[in-house]
């Protein structure tokens, strides 16, 4: 909610999912990109956290969220990418990430637990 509120685009990971599955079968992987060498490791890592919030990250990769932020912003640089969007869609087209058979249902869960049994999370 926030984050629409701030004017940044937001759209479920299923969404994303679906989408890139219809843009891969359409599209093949392309070759290497120079670019992927600049990444260090853990950058790699943030890039490829699918579904999962800062905070989330953070958790999973033992970092302060801070840090996921600052990891972030360099993906972008290094990468020469605008947005996260087009670094979902970088990290798809070079195989970083593949659709999974299975929904990712972190963001479900997270809506689910945090709701008041309204469907909408509490803000």
């Amino acid at each position: 909610m926030r984050a629409v509120l701030r004017g940044d685009r937001v759209l479920a990971s299923t969404v994303v999912d679906r989408m890139m599955r219809r843009y891969l079968a359409a599209h093949p992987v392309p070759s290497d990109d120079r670019r992927l060498t600049r990444l260090t490791d853990r950058e790699r890592d943030v890039l490829v956290a699918r579904g999962l919030n800062n905070a989330e990250i953070a958790e999973r990769l033992f970092i302060g969220w801070t840090m996921v932020k600052t990891h972030l912003g360099q993906v972008l640089d290094k990468l020469e990418l605008r947005d996260l969007l087009q670094a979902v869609v970088y990290a798809y087209e070079h195989g970083l990430v593949t659709p999974s058979s299975t929904v990712n249902n972190t963001a479900t869960e997270r809506l689910t637990k945090h709701s008041k049994g309204d469907g909408f999370p509490d803000c």
